[in-house]
């Protein structure tokens, strides 16, 4: 028989997460498979029950929960010999790696995309000795995310970032920065460097369209020191999913990325904070497959 394990984070869905454990086990029952259920008490669970689920070969593994929970879940997979296919069953407030995948918001909707067969390979970025699956962030916006209380994104959802990100706007903070990719570089000061694996941050499915799900490639973006005008179109351009086209915006497609400042300065990774500068990322093409409608 078929193993699936099931990782509940209780506290997502506002704390609905479990009433819906039993549906997801007859389902996956009736697909031949036997379910372990296991649910997280503290951080790094849902990385150590991956691990588990890997090392027995299992043949799923579904992650129920907000994007920590699916950040914890795929990094425990990542590193493994043996990975089982993804389920998705999103539970948060912004949801990027799930919109980019086409994969419902609503439970039931998301939790019946279980009964398919059908899955999609996907990469996976490497952040440092970390992983990541949406974005990773460098500058004033990206330290405006942390500014976002659990309170406001219940509230506003996705806007919660937006409405933070436009007071760092009238601060009109820039770095310095050097951003190695590839065989180039580019030095200079910038107000925020994003680099994407797909096209969904913040909540904001627009944000990078240019970027595929299993496409191998990271996609970045500088955006440099402008003055508020031309910072207020590239907001703009941000939002209608034009960045790659805006005056002044770099873009550039690379398989590395090495990201260096004279200033302490912290990144956001998939919407948390990660290492300070420097750091270097890569991806790893098409190395988990997620199951998907």
């Amino acid at each position: 028989m078929k193993k699936a394990m099931l990782i509940v984070n209780p506290s997502s869905g506002k704390e609905e997460a479990v009433d819906h454990v039993e549906q997801i086990e007859h389902i996956l029952s009736e697909k031949g498979y036997e379910v372990e259920v296991s649910q997280t008490e503290k951080e790094l669970d849902a990385t150590k029950y991956c691990q588990n689920a890997c090392r027995d070969e299992f043949d799923l593994v579904v992650s129920m929960g907000g994007d920590g929970t699916l950040h914890e879940t795929i990094n425990g997979m990542v590193d493994e010999s043996h990975r089982p296919h993804l389920g998705i069953i999103p539970l948060g407030t912004v949801n990027d790696f799930a919109r980019a995948l086409d994969i419902p918001l609503k439970v039931e909707e998301a939790i019946d995309v279980l009964r398919s067969d059908q899955t999609k390979s996907v990469d996976i970025g490497k952040f440092n000795d970390q992983y990541f699956v949406n974005i990773v962030a460098a500058g004033s916006l990206a330290e405006a995310t942390y500014e976002v209380t659990p309170e406001q994104k219940t509230k506003f959802g996705p806007l919660a970032y937006m409405m933070e990100g436009m007071k760092t706007l009238t601060q009109h903070s820039s770095y310095p920065m050097r951003i190695e990719y590839d065989d180039k570089a580019w030095e200079g000061e910038s107000f925020l460097f994003l680099a994407a694996l797909t096209n969904s941050a913040g909540g904001f499915e627009k944000l990078s369209p240019e970027a595929k799900v299993n496409d191998g490639k990271i996609h970045g973006y500088i955006v440099p020191k402008v003055n508020m005008i031309r910072l207020a179109s590239i907001v703009s351009a941000i939002l209608r999913g034009g960045l790659k086209d805006e005056q002044d915006v770099e873009y550039f497609k690379a398989d590395h990325i090495r990201i260096t400042s004279e200033e302490d300065l912290v990144t956001n990774v998939d919407g948390e904070e990660g290492d300070s500068l420097p750091v270097e990322l890569s991806v790893l093409p098409s190395h988990i497959s997620v199951v998907v409608k």
